[in-house]
């Protein structure tokens, strides 16, 4: 997977990431969210989601400690973060100004 990653966020698109686990609820919540971003901003943006608990040295490396953490990357470079569930108006504002 990390390898993988690195390739993904590399990309000149910036790269929405939510870090998130099954069995958390404010994770669930992220989905209709990212779901509106992705509906709103389409091919501009990637969205993936990384379980925490099948990707655990890679969250450990990228220092997640609380879930949901979203990340942003653009060219392999981490602009954003934010932990804890956010509003789609608030990600379409972060990701608009890297588009």
């Amino acid at each position: 997977m990390e390898q993988n990653f690195n390739t993904i966020i590399s990309s000149n698109q910036p790269v929405l990431i939510d870090f998130f686990a099954e069995w958390c609820a404010p994770c669930k919540a992220m989905k209709p969210i990212l779901e509106e971003v992705k509906g709103k901003m389409g091919d501009k943006v990637r969205i993936i989601k990384i379980d925490v608990d099948k990707n655990q040295q890679l969250a450990m490396q990228l220092d997640v400690r609380s879930i949901p953490t979203l990340m942003i990357y653009k060219s392999g470079k981490k602009e954003w973060q934010k932990i804890g569930v956010s509003n789609a108006a608030d990600l379409e504002a972060v990701l608009n100004k890297l588009v």
